[in-house]
């Protein structure tokens, strides 16, 4: 049996780094390198390494995702961003992806069964019932 891995140190390099002025932000691929991490590294130290590394004011507007664990371990590569202010982050970055870093609310849909139930109540109605009115 090997010997065991320990929460150890890593190092998180940038590859491909571009500016992108049209969308405020720069943007680059992320290589970590975790030869003695047991497991892999969490996104939300990997964003205080970017944070540190390119002096941005607040790690919200620095964005993390797409990390891929080379077979083995030892190796993760990604992608970033780093947005020049929250609001432009916001702005272009997925709603998904929001909701993940806590800047954005879930919105509650309607369960399906619910909208199949009322599509079916309404198609047995005719005329101007089905028009929002309710059926006496």
């Amino acid at each position: 049996m090997a010997g065991k891995k320990m929460k150890a140190e890593f190092t998180v390099r940038t590859q491909q780094f571009q500016v992108n002025k049209l969308l405020n932000r720069k943007q680059f691929a992320v290589v970590i390198n975790h030869p003695n991490w047991n497991g892999t590294v969490p996104k939300s130290k990997i964003i205080e390494k970017l944070t540190s590394l390119y002096k941005v004011p607040d790690q919200n507007q620095v964005s993390v995702f797409g990390l891929k664990t080379k077979f083995g371990g030892g190796k993760t590569v990604g992608f970033g961003f780093i947005y020049d202010d929250v609001a432009s982050l916001k702005r272009i970055e997925p709603n998904y992806r929001l909701i993940r870093y806590g800047l954005s609310k879930e919105k509650r849909q309607t369960a399906r069964k619910t909208l199949k139930e009322k599509r079916h109540r309404l198609s047995k109605l005719r005329g101007t019932a089905k028009g929002g009115k309710k059926k006496k």
